[in-house]
């Protein structure tokens, strides 16, 4: 048993997708949660620079006595997971993996999509583990570079005709490729299920990563017995890097309670 707190960090809003997973899957576990909204989206920049960010994320979450992290941002997992699990002496878990092996379960036509940042599409990571797992699974990328600023700015909620727009223009192309699973490869799209699901249909299966590294974090505890005592009800704590309120906003309308001063703005860059 283990009562230390997980880590949990993402480029902005989208790892509450993972915190949310967590709370369902794990909800005795005390979680530590940094969104670096203050330089979201990190699925733009150079691979340096994102495993920059990085780095400076796990020292800040380092500062508190964890068992773990969880990288709830797919372009971190897909540019600079290894060299973070090679510095690092604790447990780190990215999204990938995890993703890509349920997406091989589910599909039935072998057909599988893949949205993410254009930096995750570029990686090649996601392709190249899907292949891994079954070479005869042919996988269509599609970058979706609009979709995290559009989160972060609360633009979430079917009817909204700029979201609508923007997702239709994604992928309907996809839509048309036939294929029969589609991976929500950024923790931030999950927040845009309503919407993706009704342009993708109901013959296709989404695939969440936030939800699927939670999982996987679960069968990890479990195998080095390392899960809090389950009797109790875990917490959590959030830190940003920039306007805690407009975090707190989106944050409460997602996890469905109010977050207003839960949330405490720290300096990234000290880290």
């Amino acid at each position: 048993m283990d009562d230390r707190p997980i880590g949990v960090f993402d480029s902005g809003l989208g790892g509450l997708t993972a915190v949310r997973s967590l709370r369902q899957i794990l909800p005795e576990e005390n979680l530590i949660y940094f969104g670096d909204t203050a330089r979201v989206p990190y699925g733009g920049r150079a691979r340096d620079t994102i495993l920059k960010y990085a780095r400076q994320d796990v020292r800040f979450l380092r500062s508190f006595d964890l068992k773990a992290i969880l990288i709830a941002c797919g372009t971190v997992s897909t540019t600079s997971l290894d060299t973070l699990q090679a510095e690092n002496s604790l447990p780190i878990v990215g999204v990938v993996k995890p993703t890509c092996r349920r997406a091989v379960t589910v599909t039935k036509n072998k057909k599988v999509g893949l949205i993410a940042t254009l930096a995750s599409v570029r990686s090649g990571a996601f392709q190249a583990e899907l292949t891994r797992l079954d070479p005869a699974v042919e996988v269509v990328g599609e970058a979706c570079p609009l979709f995290v600023p559009l989160v972060e700015n609360g633009r979430i909620r079917p009817g909204d005709v700029v979201i609508e727009t923007v997702a239709r223009e994604y992928l309907e192309p996809l839509r048309k490729t036939g294929i029969d699973t589609l991976i929500l490869g950024c923790t931030h799209y999950p927040l845009l299920e309503g919407i993706i699901g009704t342009i993708m249909g109901p013959e296709v299966t989404l695939v969440s990563a936030g939800e699927e590294c939670a999982f996987e974090l679960k069968r990890m505890l479990k195998a080095g017995d390392a899960r809090a005592d389950e009797n109790r009800q875990g917490d959590a704590e959030f830190y940003v890097s920039d306007r805690v309120e407009d975090f707190e906003r989106i944050a409460s309308l997602f996890l469905q309670e109010d977050l207003r001063h839960a949330a405490r703005r720290i300096d990234i860059d000290r880290y």
